[in-house]
């Protein structure tokens, strides 16, 4: 496959992504609200323009960005909006694309890790009905049903909320070296409180299916709370799911892996 092939053909498995979140009827993304992002390579990746809609994403409202300029913004401790300003402006490939959003900066990070080549994130009315609520961490960290697990992973990831762009990558950088060395895989899923969802994985099959399996898992919560309260799975529950060859094949039937 040549290195344009491969660049058009990552492009459009990104919009068929953007086009699945951006569903009206799945209330994930609601006017220009989430983004989307895939790996081309080691230096350039896609991601969504900055005001564009997710439901109706064209080629042209999707960005193709230098990794190492968004890279070099991260490791800054401190940049002003002008600053942050122009690197989202610099780090274009074609000087005459529109702007990346201003979430660029985390998803060029989140891409550099091993095994992840697209990533999604949303505003799930039912999710941010408990991020914005002082239930955010015990969803993060328990598990209801074997899909959720096998979508999602044993936890989520949580990050306290944080002002949108360079300081709100940092955070995502911090919480998922503490998830990685706590857990020794990456999250799947990453909440951000009193804001959304970010998604992540190799297909952008594993990112819709974290996305929408982690929207019901909200769903089901809400809908527990009615009777009392949600009865968790133990973690020896979780571990087995997690452990059986069989709800691995099936993640690999499903294109997770």
């Amino acid at each position: 496959m040549t290195s344009s092939t491969r660049i058009q053909e990552t492009r459009a498995q990104l919009l068929k992504l953007s086009h699945e979140i951006g569903t009206e009827s799945r209330n994930l993304a609601i006017l220009g609200e989430g983004n989307t992002s895939a790996k081309i390579d080691d230096e350039t990746f896609w991601v969504k323009a900055s005001g564009s809609t997710l439901r109706d994403l064209g080629e042209n409202d999707v960005v193709q960005c230098r990794s190492a300029t968004m890279l070099d913004l991260m490791n800054q401790s401190e940049a002003s909006d002008d600053e942050i300003e122009g690197a989202l402006i610099g780090c274009r490939v074609d000087s005459n694309a529109k702007k990346p959003s201003v979430e660029t900066i985390f998803h060029a990070d989140l891409l550099q890790l091993q095994g992840v080549n697209f990533l999604g994130h949303a505003h799930p009315i039912a999710v941010n009905a408990i991020l914005c609520s002082e239930m955010a961490l015990t969803f993060a960290r328990n598990r209801l049903f074997p899909d959720e697990i096998v979508c999602c992973g044993e936890a989520s990831a949580l990050v306290e909320y944080v002002d949108p762009g360079l300081k709100l990558g940092q955070a995502i950088r911090a919480e998922v070296a503490r998830f990685q060395g706590e857990n020794g895989t990456i999250p799947r899923v990453i909440l951000l409180k009193n804001h959304g969802v970010i998604t992540l994985g190799a297909t952008p099959q594993a990112v819709l299916a974290a996305m929408l399996m982690t929207t019901k898992a909200a769903q089901i919560t809400i809908g527990a709370r009615a009777f009392g309260a949600p009865k968790y799975l133990t973690p020896s529950e979780v571990r087995r799911i997690s452990g059986r060859k069989d709800e691995h094949y099936r993640q690999k039937m499903l294109g997770l892996k």
